[in-house]
C-alpha cells in the first residue's frame, strides 16, 4: 500500500496522507506499533539509555560544565598531566559512543565520531607540546 493511497469513498484522485509504521529495534510493542515515518527519530530530552546508572541523576548542564572545565585545565596545564586528563576524556567519550551506538542515527554517529577524533588530535597535540 505504501505511504500514499486514495481515500475510499472519496472523490476520484483524492489523496490522503497515511503514516506507515516501520519496525523498531527490539521488536517494538506487542501491538505491532513501530516508529512512524515522518517523525523525528527521538526526543532529545529523553535519555538514550534509560536506567539507574552512575550518571542517571547528573544534570546534563553540570556534566557539560565539568567536561569543559577538565578540557580547559588540561589544555592550559599541558604536559603529562594535561595529556592524561585529555586521554581520560577521550576514553569516556569512546565508552559513551560505544554504549549508545545502536541507538544513534548515522549523522549522530558521524558527529560524535568527529568529536572523538578532534579530542584525540588535541590530546596528541598537547602530548607533543
Amino acid at each position: 500500500m505504501g505511504d500514499w493511497w486514495t481515500a475510499p469513498g472519496g472523490p476520484a484522485g483524492a489523496v490522503e496522507r497515511r503514516w506507515t509504521t516501520v519496525p523498531t529495534r527490539g521488536g517494538g510493542s506487542p501491538g505491532g506499533a513501530g516508529a512512524r515515518r515522518g517523525f523525528r527519530r527521538g526526543d532529545m530530552r529523553r535519555p538514550l539509555l534509560p536506567g539507574s546508572g552512575p550518571l542517571a541523576g547528573v544534570s546534563p548542564v553540570l556534566a557539560f560544565l565539568v567536561v569543559a572545565a577538565v578540557f580547559v585545565v588540561a589544555v592550559v596545564v599541558g604536559g603529562m598531566v594535561g595529556t592524561v586528563l585529555l586521554a581520560l576524556l577521550a576514553v569516556g567519550v569512546a565508552v559513551l559512543l560505544a554504549t549508545t551506538w545502536q541507538r544513534l542515527s548515522p549523522p549522530e554517529r558521524l558527529a560524535r565520531t568527529l568529536v572523538l577524533a578532534v579530542l584525540v588530535a588535541v590530546t596528541i597535540g598537547v602530548a607533543l607540546r
